[in-house]
């Protein structure tokens, strides 16, 4: 329940403290398990592990990929 809850707050942007009681978990606790599992390094596992599977299907098409970048060049003093 905490999983399926935090990944709706991640996907659709709700803030934490609209997160529907239907999910069956507090914001509290949802929240301090979001931020124990980021630290654990749990999201980037997951990722991962969900990219591996569907390389090893052949099922990521490599040719659509895209990558975005930023660059701001930082000012001096105060705005």
């Amino acid at each position: 329940m905490v999983f399926t809850a935090i990944v709706y707050v991640l996907t659709s942007g709700c803030a934490w403290r609209w997160l529907p009681p239907s999910f069956g978990v507090k914001v509290p606790t949802a929240r301090r398990w979001f931020v124990r599992w980021t630290e654990a390094g749990l999201w980037a596992r997951i990722h991962h592990a969900v990219l591996d599977e569907l390389g090893g299907q052949g099922l990521i098409d490599w040719s659509r990929a895209v990558v975005d970048a930023a660059h701001v060049r930082a000012k001096k003093g105060d705005l």
